[in-house]
């Protein structure tokens, strides 16, 4: 999401909810509280926090219900739930639907799985860095040779640091020390860059921007470094989280707000629901229910059917389908001359 491309043409004044600028930054908090607490676990606690902690977040239910797949759930039933937006991007969604079906259907019986798994990690790491530093550019207004080396310096440690915490258990230990090395080289390039670039940040504000996503990456790395496994995940995890909702949020509400357009939003104003929170909490509930009960509910149904099962049809089939979509339609949904756009505006800088 780059905040600077089209905020000049959508300056709307009876747009009631603003995407603030100071409160995204606030999110960046989270960077030194986790690095706080491991401090303190480390030589307070002798690590207790750490052994206490699953060694990967996907292995704790209550993580994936609460960052990650929400988020995914909540932009694909705002996307999908406006038939003006389906018929804006109609041929995009029915063409990356097929690329996924034969890319990562038909195709996952021919490519290793690793190969699809770190084609997917790579993948999710820009999608969520890409938001933070499309976000920031706005305020920071590097040039673009600046932002790019910003950008991808982020991107590739963060893709290792990835690997790194995901795949460790099936790295020998030669190749985790690899991994590790690779991403602190990466890291320390883009804390050096960070030096470099911040003098072309015109703003306090800006350069404050440029060092959150920076210590982001680089917090993350030390983390990962210390196997704190969980909290590396949780730091970049809650604030693109919080930051996608954000902007949600604020759609729904100056869309909705007054009279609502679509069957849900009618429903929620029936039945005296905020228009806030018709769609975090709509997001929550379909992850709990899908990640709790999908699997077991969709395998009821084809044995009873037709006498076969499918292995995670919902938790890795359909989660997975939309989360694709998801990195890929938040490329453009939010770009300039996008209908969502129109129902965006942007304060606190």
């Amino acid at each position: 999401m780059s905040a600077q491309a089209i905020l000049a043409p959508y300056q709307i004044g009876d747009l009631k909810l603003s995407v603030s600028f100071r409160f995204l930054l606030s999110l960046y908090a989270i960077v030194p509280l986790c690095v706080l607490v491991l401090w303190l676990d480390r030589y307070g606690f002798q690590h207790a926090l750490r052994d206490m902690l699953p060694s990967s977040p996907s292995h704790f239910l209550l993580f994936q219900i609460l960052f990650g797949t929400p988020h995914i759930i909540a932009s694909n039933l705002l996307l999908f739930g406006h038939a003006d937006y389906v018929g804006t991007f109609k041929n995009k969604l029915l063409g990356m639907t097929l690329f996924i079906a034969v890319f990562f259907g038909i195709g996952s019986l021919f490519i290793p799985y690793r190969a699809l798994y770190i084609i997917s990690a790579a993948w999710t790491v820009y999608h969520v860095l890409k938001q933070q530093h499309g976000v920031a550019k706005a305020v920071c207004r590097l040039p673009n040779w600046a932002f790019y080396l910003q950008l991808w310096l982020s991107v590739s440690a963060g893709i290792f640091i990835y690997m790194g915490i995901f795949l460790k258990n099936s790295l020998t230990l030669l190749q985790a020390d690899i991994v590790l090395q690779i991403a602190g080289v990466l890291t320390a390039a883009l804390l050096i860059s960070t030096l470099v670039c911040q003098k072309y940040v015109p703003s306090r504000f800006g350069v404050y921007f440029l060092w959150a996503n920076t210590l982001l990456v680089a917090a993350s790395w030390y983390v990962y470094s210390q196997q704190y496994y969980f909290l590396a995940i949780l730091m970049p995890r809650l604030v693109h989280d919080i930051t996608a909702y954000s902007f949600y949020v604020s759609h729904d509400v100056n869309r909705h707000g007054d009279r609502p357009q679509n069957g849900l939003f009618r429903l929620a104003a029936f039945c005296h629901v905020p228009v806030a929170v018709v769609l975090p909490a709509l997001s929550f509930l379909l992850t709990y229910l899908l990640q709790v009960y999908g699997d077991d509910l969709v395998n009821a149904i084809l044995q009873t059917l037709f006498s076969t099962r499918i292995y995670k049809a919902v938790t890795l089939g359909l989660i997975g389908y939309l989360a694709l979509m998801h990195y890929y339609t938040e490329a453009f949904v939010w770009a300039a001359g996008s209908p969502l756009r129109r129902y965006i505006r942007f304060s606190g800088i």
